[in-house]
C-alpha cells in the first residue's frame, strides 16, 4: 500500500484481485458499495486506466470485475487507510453462498 498526504487528506492505494467465482456482479457489488459508503472518504476502483467511483453501484458494475481481475482500490480522505483495509477484506470475503 502507498500512502501520501496532500493538503491534509490521506490517499491510500492497494491492488486487489477478485476471487469470487462470479466476479463482482450485482449482489456482491451492492455489498461493496454499502461498505464503501460507510467511510468519510472518496473511494475509487481503477482498472485498465479507468476510474470508477466506488460508492456508486452503477460505476462498480461498469468496472466489469470478473473473477481473477486485478484492480487498484484507492481512497482519499481522513479514514482512507482504514477504508482500504476494510474494503480489501470485503472483496476477499465476497461469496455467493452467503447471499
Amino acid at each position: 500500500m502507498r500512502l501520501r498526504e496532500k493538503k491534509g487528506a490521506i490517499t491510500a492505494r492497494r491492488d486487489v484481485t477478485i476471487v469470487n467465482e462470479l466476479g463482482l456482479h450485482a449482489r456482491p457489488a451492492a455489498q461493496f458499495v454499502a461498505h464503501a459508503n460507510s467511510f468519510h472518504c472518496e473511494i475509487w476502483l481503477i482498472k485498465d486506466g479507468r476510474r470508477f467511483f466506488g460508492t456508486s453501484m452503477v460505476d462498480v458494475l461498469r468496472a466489469n470485475l470478473e473473477c481473477g481481475a486485478t484492480f487498484t482500490l484507492e481512497a482519499n480522505g481522513s479514514d482512507a487507510e482504514c477504508a482500504i483495509d476494510h474494503l480489501e477484506n470485503v472483496v476477499a470475503e465476497l461469496n455467493d453462498d452467503d447471499m
